[in-house]
């Protein structure tokens, strides 16, 4: 067994292309595009490494290419928090305990020889929360947009090398063409809506950079405090404006405002997943344009956020949302996936129950002292 720092571009075409060989036969995995995982592990590229310290290695077996881990130490997530957590995270492995292990003791040691207190994982690299824990329930059906994918045996390697349960993330789901939102659920938003002099409008394509800031200014606010949240910065909403302004929907994108000042949002993305899962990661141009086409008829979506600011919580402002969404897609026929969910977010959870919606999928994120 052989582990190596990542350290030349030959070697990180390796560690990119490692996913591709590994579930090649797996019917339930989506290949990511190539370019954007390049552009993922780029640190001129990505905004959030230009805050992180960070290694990729590899594991060799008698030449062949066996696993892949990243380790990174997030300052600004360390300043914000006042802690000592290093990360890991982008971990393939075969089904082999050596291999595994000698994976996480590079990125242990690692991470203890600048300090850490604490190994999590795994975790992103990037803002946009993709690939964030472990499948641990519901293994028989692809992911959504943004969320990750791995077989079961990923959690006996984590368990075998003492990592243990750090948090619990939930993803819920609802078929629209037979979900029919309760008329007092309707009643109730209208009653809030104008208690509160509330407007909810759509982002707007045109002012698309001055939206996701205001919205990544209110995520700064209302999920201030929050298991595994650090504020996003100004390139990092800069960077996440370009990125999906290529799949954003803006009938399913909105904003609360509460006498003009915004104080909420949702964002729901068209699960494009179903057009890369048929790609194998290569977007040519001819297929950009046809997947772009394609877009317009898909019909599963992905709550991916939604966020109140802490003085207008709990008073409902969440049901306004939930009303726009559910009536920009049910006459789709549309399947909705709320993911990620926290597992102590009992307020959401039980909005989210209410509604109608089901546990679908569980993921985990493993933790260990490092002291």
């Amino acid at each position: 067994m052989e582990i190596r720092e990542v350290t030349s571009r030959r070697e990180l075409r390796r560690f990119l292309e490692l996913p591709y060989k590994l579930y090649r036969n797996d019917p339930y995995w989506v290949p990511p595009l190539r370019s954007e995982q390049k552009k993922m592990f780029d640190g001129r590229r990505n905004p959030m490494l230009l805050h992180c310290d960070y290694a990729y290695f590899v594991a060799y077996d008698d030449g062949e290419l066996m696993g892949r881990i990243a380790v990174f130490i997030d300052r600004h997530a360390n300043e914000y928090w006042g802690t000592k957590i290093g990360s890991f995270g982008s971990y393939e492995c075969v089904d082999c305990t050596d291999t595994s292990r000698a994976l996480l003791t590079v990125a242990r040691d690692w991470l203890v020889a600048r300090g850490m207190t604490t190994m999590r994982g795994p975790s992103p690299i990037n803002f946009e929360v993709q690939n964030a824990g472990f499948i641990i329930e519901g293994f028989d059906y692809s992911p959504v947009l943004m969320s990750p994918y791995n077989p079961p045996y990923y959690n006996n390697q984590m368990g075998a090398f003492g990592l243990t349960k750090a948090k619990d993330l939930e993803a819920y789901a609802v078929d629209m063409a037979v979900w029919e939102l309760p008329e007092r659920f309707k009643r109730y938003s209208q009653r809030i809506k104008n208690k509160y002099g509330i407007r909810v409008r759509t982002v707007d394509p045109k002012h698309l950079v001055r939206d996701i800031r205001i919205i990544t200014g209110l995520t700064n606010r209302s999920i201030d405090g929050n298991w595994g949240f650090s504020p996003v910065t100004d390139a990092e909403a800069t960077s996440i404006a370009k990125e999906v302004k290529r799949i954003l929907d803006p009938s399913i994108v909105f904003i609360v405002e509460a006498k003009g000042e915004p104080i909420g949002y949702s964002i729901t993305f068209p699960d494009i997943n179903v057009i890369l899962k048929k790609l194998n990661g290569r977007l040519f141009p001819f297929v950009f344009f046809r997947m772009l086409k394609g877009i317009k008829k898909i019909n599963s979506y992905r709550l991916w956020a939604l966020g109140i600011v802490k003085e207008y919580q709990r008073r409902g402002i969440d049901t306004l949302l939930y009303l726009r969404t559910y009536e920009a897609l049910k006459p789709r026929g549309a399947r909705l996936e709320a993911n990620y969910v926290l597992e102590d977010n009992f307020a959401m959870k039980g909005a989210l129950l209410k509604l109608g919606m089901e546990l679908v999928r569980k993921y985990r994120v493993y933790e260990m002292p490092l002291e």
